[in-house]
């Protein structure tokens, strides 16, 4: 059982404690989605003011909705579209500090008004997206996206690959 608290203390302190439990969460389990599911609620609970933090798995070209905490969201996404989507063309991280002013941004939550995508990457190929979303403008930087990038590749080595993958 594992007790999650928000980390004080200075954002590269709250960033170390955040790695340090998902390292735990991870210990001994392979599962994928039980450890997006995990990883999701570590996140949302230890990062502060968030309005979603979830996982996009890729399925053919489109991602589809993985374990997440907060509002509903959209369950499809096509790749090169919105942020998650853009994420995945690029193979790199997207840090939009305000997405009315991201081309093709899509607003499953209108109060969403920043947001944070990292691929996940498995032996050179994307398999999904870790995505957080903020109703702050600005709310992400450089040590948050390293931060989720960090989380991204435990969760790819910490998980076995995902079945159906393509299917």
């Amino acid at each position: 059982m594992f007790a999650v608290e928000r980390p004080g203390g200075t954002k590269v302190e709250i960033h170390a404690e955040l790695l340090r439990q998902a390292r735990g969460i991870l210990e001994g389990e392979r599962d994928p989605i039980a450890n997006a599911a995990n990883i999701a609620a570590l996140i949302w609970h230890g990062l502060p003011d968030l309005n979603w933090a979830g996982f996009y798995f890729l399925k053919r070209s489109e991602l589809v909705l993985g374990p997440f905490q907060g509002k509903p969201a959209c369950v499809r996404i096509a790749v090169g579209k919105g942020v998650c989507g853009t994420a995945v063309t690029r193979r790199a991280p997207v840090l939009v500090s305000n997405v009315h002013e991201f081309a093709g941004h899509i607003a499953c939550d209108s109060a969403s008004n920043s947001e944070l995508v990292v691929p996940l990457i498995r032996g050179g190929s994307v398999v999904g997206v870790l995505d957080l979303d903020s109703p702050m403008f600005d709310r992400f930087d450089g040590d948050d996206s390293a931060c989720c990038e960090a989380l991204a590749r435990l969760w790819v080595a910490g998980s076995d690959p995902m079945e159906n993958q393509n299917a």
